[in-house]
């Protein structure tokens, strides 16, 4: 996105380029994900270039788990721990640390927190004490889905006090229920996530 101005306390946090969202043989493709991998890949090195540090986000999940249809929750399996579809992509840039999310069962919808599907306990990922450490206070957020992971690590990084920029152009949609699109976009708007083209 034109005019992101990457420094040392501006992060780049890539969201769940992994091969079960971005590849079409994946068993949870967003469409036309793998189409969004070249800007990301141009955003990575930018960052870099300009001393910014590059955070992913990868969900790895047990092979059972309630965020599961097969466990009740209402996705079909996708993205376990190990396997060719947890995998990053293979033409995505990985330069950067490693953020994994929905571990031991819990739903790992946002980078910065995991909450107890049961229970509905939340709590931190290490993601938002990194970004402490380094004193960012503007946080680029690319990746898949946008109304899913990508809505809850902008929302989450935006109450934790971060400037969020997010480009549209660098993320793609499930849309499980019709709108569902534009309702993320207009959540993170009005949460002051700046969305851009």
């Amino acid at each position: 996105m034109p005019g992101v101005g990457y420094g040392p306390r501006v992060g780049l946090l890539v969201v769940d380029v992994q091969n079960d969202f971005a590849d079409p043989a994946g068993s949870l493709y967003v469409a036309d994900g793998e189409q969004v991998i070249a800007g990301i890949n141009a955003q990575v090195a930018a960052a870099r270039a300009a001393g910014s540090p590059v955070f992913y986000s990868q969900d790895w999940h047990p092979a059972e788990t309630p965020h599961f249809v097969t466990g009740g929750g209402v996705w079909p399996p996708h993205c376990v721990a190990g396997s060719h579809g947890a995998a990053f992509h293979p033409d995505l840039v990985v330069d950067g640390e490693v953020i994994r999310k929905g571990v031991d069962g819990a739903d790992g919808y946002s980078a910065f927190s995991v909450r107890d599907p049961h229970s509905g306990v939340r709590r931190a990922t290490l993601l938002g004490e990194r970004l402490g450490q380094l004193g960012i206070t503007t946080l680029v957020v690319v990746g898949l889905a946008g109304d899913h992971c990508v809505r809850a690590s902008a929302l989450d990084a935006r109450a934790q006090g971060l400037t969020v920029v997010l480009p549209l152009a660098l993320t793609r949609f499930v849309n499980l229920h019709p709108g569902d699109d534009d309702r993320a976009v207009d959540a993170m708007r009005e949460a002051g996530v700046l969305v851009g083209g």
